[in-house]
Parts: structure tokens; sequence; C-alpha cells
């Protein structure tokens, strides 16, 4: 099983904004420790209730500029919205980081939630379900193919075509972060991997697989084709009372990077193939923890 760590990438909750040297040596340090993969998300702002918005560095630049930073270390986005950018265009971005990266880029895709964001950056919220299926109706073809020729109700490149492109004939791994019975069917039907997050115990991923097993079922596909990844939320009781999460962070606190290493064993034994962490709070501490606890996994 592949183990990943996100990035520090947003305004921090005490103000503070992670600079680009501070996120490239992040990933570096990750790639020296031996994490497999390097994560960013796509948000534009966040806002809570009645606070006030906070910001986050965009994720396809930072992505770009990682990918040529780093040597061997996989990179993804959990996820890229669909809906934040042209989804041809975003094709041909896709491709372009798929060479910068020698075919290190999983292209995470997901329809997008956070209403605020939409309305700031003014990107419509309506049949986000519909405007998905239709941006991979493009996507898909010209990162797997290099063409398509598509008119839809939301989405339209006619006779568009995607070259040069990547490394990958087949183009870069694509992951799908999808929920609810149509964007599961799509993901079951033609992603590469599939996400569930965020979850704290393994636990909890039987719940979350029962309506991808369906949808799986449903649209006849072998479940050995497709990659099950799961998005793990991390801290530590050592650091826990710096974590600040809704309903409190006690189902994903660990006691000990022992006691991680050993529920990642669980994740193992249930076919997850891919571990994203979310870990808090996001402080060298953490991340001294979470290294013992992958050397710990790695000699298991």
């Amino acid at each position: 099983m592949k183990i990943g760590l996100t990035l520090p990438q947003a305004v921090m909750d005490d103000g503070t904004t992670p600079r680009y040297r501070e996120i490239r040596d992040a990933a570096l340090r990750a790639e020296a420790d031996g994490f497999d993969s390097i994560w960013v998300s796509d948000h534009l702002l966040f806002q809570w209730q009645e606070n006030p918005p906070t910001g986050i560095w965009e994720a396809m630049s930072l992505l770009a500029a990682l990918a040529e930073a780093t040597e061997h270390v996989e990179l993804g986005a959990l996820v890229i919205c669909t809906a934040f950018r042209n989804p041809a265009l975003l094709a041909k971005m896709a491709s372009a980081l798929d060479e910068i990266s020698e075919g290190r880029f999983i292209f995470g895709v997901g329809a997008g939630w956070h209403k605020p964001e939409f309305d700031a950056f003014g990107y419509p919220f309506d049949h986000l379900a519909s405007r998905f299926e239709e941006a991979m109706s493009i996507i898909l073809p010209l990162i797997r193919e290099g063409k398509v020729d598509f008119t839809g109700e939301y989405e339209r490149a006619p006779n568009c075509i995607n070259e040069p492109r990547g490394p990958r004939a087949a183009g870069p791994q694509v992951l799908m972060g999808t929920q609810g019975p149509r964007l599961l069917r799509l993901a079951a039907r033609e992603a590469d991997a599939w996400n569930a997050c965020w979850l704290g115990r393994a636990s909890e991923l039987d719940d979350k697989r029962v309506p991808f097993d369906a949808a799986l079922a449903d649209v006849g596909r072998d479940p050995a084709e497709i990659e099950l990844t799961v998005g793990q939320l991390v801290t530590f009781a050592e650091v826990a009372d710096e974590v600040q999460f809704p309903g409190g962070p006690e189902r994903f606190t660990f006691q000990d990077p022992g006691d991680l290493a050993a529920e990642w064993r669980r994740y193992r034994d249930m076919g997850v193939s891919h571990l994203i962490l979310w870990f808090m709070p996001e402080r060298e501490r953490t991340t001294e923890l979470l290294t013992e606890a992958l050397h710990i996994y790695r000699r298991s």
C-alpha cells in the first residue's frame, strides 16, 4: 500500500500563510523520508458560517512547480474541481503536468461542493453532477485518446485535440472523488481509482464502500480493475490539543506512531492501494511522528 502526504497550502488558523519555499521544502522532505506521494487540494477560498473568508494557493500551479522540484515521488490532487476550469483546457493542463513530472501525476477530479467559493469566483453552482458528467465526457477522451467532439448542455469541445500529450499513452491515472448514485456510477465505469475520504479508522471504510461496490456491480466492472484509495485524517495524542476540528479529533487521534502503523495495516488488509494523509496540526512534530509511523509500517 502506498502512503502519501497532503502539503500545507491554505492560510492557517493563526493567519500565517505557507510560502512556496515552505511548501516545496515539505514536498522534498516527504520524498526524502520515503513517502510515496504528495497531494494538494483544489479550492479557491473557504468560508464557514459567518466567519470571514480565508485563502489558499491555486492547485495546478503548485503541482507544476512541485513536479519540477521533485524527482520520483508521485504528485496528486485530491481533487481538482472540474467546474473551476474549462474542461478541454484542464485536460491539456493534466497532460502537461504528466509530461513535467515524467509520468508521476495522479489526476484526481471531482465536481466541487463548497458553495461560497463558487459564488465568490462567479462559477455556477447548479446541476453539479450534470456539469461534472459533461466535463468528464471531454476530459477523458482528450487525455486518453487526444481528441474529442462533444457538445452538451453545459460544456462543449467541438472537434478538439490534445497534442502533445505526456509520456503515458493512456494519459495520467484518473482518480475520482465522487459521491451520490450518478457520480459513483460514473467513477465505477470510467475511473482508474476511486477515493473515500475523510476517514479516521479503517472500520469506517465498509460503510463508504457499500454504495461504490453496488455501483461497480451495476455497471458490470470487476473491482480488481479499479484502485481503492482512502483519504485519512491523522493526529497524535501528543499534539491533539492543538487541533480544532468540527466534532473534535477523537476518531482520528492515534496514541503514537506504532498505533497508526497498525491502523495502516488494517487498511492494507481491506484492499486499500493508496492512503493519503491529511494530518493536523501542520507542524514539524506531526511530520516527525508520521515519518516514524511510516518506517514502522514498512518494516511490518
